[in-house]
């Protein structure tokens, strides 16, 4: 199983970026990573710069969002929502997307919702709940 590190996922967005920049022709999950980087114009100016961002620390207590694990998980929704897994998140995310101000705007909901399910995953040692995830997004449609 592919596990990427750190400084592996981080390479992934750094290389993406390049590529796009210099009109290389994009590749597989390169193709839909630029199009979520494409999205975070705030994002782009760190990913000019590998050198300096590529053990960069982005630490909650700080108050910094960590792009990279903003944009990691922009990267799992697509890859959620082209295989509707879990289950029913495909036709949730249409609604919220029908509501919201934006198609963005509902993505957002989405990925609170995921950066809480793996947190709480995270910290109890246990796989993410599908349920909690689903019910979240639902919460959003509220």
């Amino acid at each position: 199983m592919f596990n990427p590190s750190r400084a592996d996922a981080r390479r992934f967005f750094f290389e993406t970026w390049g590529k796009y920049r210099s009109r290389a022709p994009l590749e597989g999950l390169e193709r839909t990573a630029i199009e979520i980087i494409l999205l975070h114009s705030e994002h782009q100016v760190l990913l000019d710069d590998p050198q300096r961002n590529l053990d960069r620390d982005f630490s909650p207590e700080s108050g910094a969002v960590n792009p990279f694990l903003h944009l990691s998980l922009h990267l799992a929704i697509a890859e959620q929502l082209s295989i509707d897994q879990p289950h029913g998140i495909s036709a949730a995310y249409r609604e919220l997307a029908r509501r919201a101000a934006s198609e963005h705007d509902a993505l957002h909901v989405l990925l609170d919702c995921l950066g809480e399910v793996v947190w709480r995953a995270q910290r109890e040692r246990a796989p993410p709940d599908e349920a909690a995830y689903l019910g979240c997004i639902r919460r959003g449609l509220r």
